[in-house]
């Protein structure tokens, strides 16, 4: 389709929607769309870590998850429960935006005391997360297992710990209260782990939340769009990064590269359609970063791309 914003900016969206011949086609239209129409963009942040490693996917059968990234590996352990049982690790899009809000409030009031209650329902609502009968009960299962998981760090050089057996949480995530409007029986607070806090606070990565709403739940889209938003803007020079590399980065899951080079590239064309600047070419040996605007930044006005 070519530069998908600049048909919507100079034609309006339905000559965008026109020249869209793919359902895949018709995503990308989309997520570019409503980013550019959002006048109001809020920041959400994230700790650096998690634009090199990344949460598993999909229910994990094993207790352990190690993800390397560029000069890092991260380490992600399950919890047990008062029964001593695998209270399983956390996983997919609904986990992704529980740990989003969570370090967005932290960063955002300096604080690693996290008020829930009210404003995390209204900010998961805000992502196109219906509240109620099956999210509630995914979203409530994806906070018991944040609570209960354990994560360190590595960097490359001579395995130095960067994070030391810490977690996301001090305590317990209660969703009953979050999602409810009748005053906490229970916690409706809740402390950030001090030194998952201090890697937070020393190394946030600034995120659109306008960008999130238009990817949705599609969480390994979430981890491209992220890593995009930590690499892009701070390059000087053009780098080049092998499909091998990517697929060690973001190919849990796949037992072939070529298929994992297939819906990466998709799920590229999805994170850049909500990052406008992004300027990534897909190449035969990989991709080609090279340096961008940062990902949150104002847009043109609604009044140039609704025609």
């Amino acid at each position: 389709m070519g530069n998908v914003h600049r048909v919507i900016v100079d034609g309006g969206v339905e000559e965008a929607r026109k020249q869209a011949v793919t359902k895949h086609d018709r995503a990308v239209v989309e997520a570019a769309h409503q980013v550019l129409s959002d006048e109001a963009d809020k920041v959400g942040f994230t700790y650096s870590g998690f634009a090199l490693t990344c949460l598993p996917h999909k229910l994990q059968d094993e207790d352990v998850w190690r993800r390397e990234g560029h000069n890092l590996t991260m380490v992600l352990q399950s919890g047990v429960s008062r029964a001593g049982q695998s209270l399983g690790l956390p996983y997919g899009s609904y986990a992704r935006f529980i740990l989003l809000f969570l370090q967005s409030e932290a960063v955002k009031k300096g604080s690693r005391e996290i008020e829930l209650g009210r404003s995390m329902r209204v900010w998961l609502g805000q992502l196109g997360l219906s509240i109620g009968g099956k999210t509630y009960r995914m979203v409530n299962e994806q906070a018991r297992r944040i609570s209960g998981c354990s994560l360190t760090f590595f960097a490359d050089r001579g395995s130095k710990e960067i994070m030391r057996r810490g977690g996301f949480v001090d305590g317990s995530i209660t969703m009953t209260d979050v999602l409810s409007d009748q005053p906490g029986l229970w916690q409706d607070r809740v402390l950030l782990n001090e030194e998952f806090y201090r890697a937070l606070r020393e190394h946030p990565v600034p995120l659109s939340e306008s960008a999130l709403r238009a990817i949705g739940p599609r969480s390994a889209m979430i981890d491209i769009y992220v890593w995009l938003a930590y690499r892009l803007h701070a390059l000087t020079r053009d780098v080049e990064v092998s499909w091998p590399a990517l697929y060690a980065q973001f190919g849990s899951g796949y037992a072939r590269l070529r298929k994992f080079r297939a819906d990466f590239t998709n799920g590229l064309d999805l994170a850049m359609a909500v990052y406008p600047d992004a300027q990534v070419v897909v190449e035969e040996r990989g991709i080609v970063l090279r340096p961008s605007r940062p990902s949150v930044i104002k847009r043109a006005p609604s009044v140039l791309i609704n025609r």
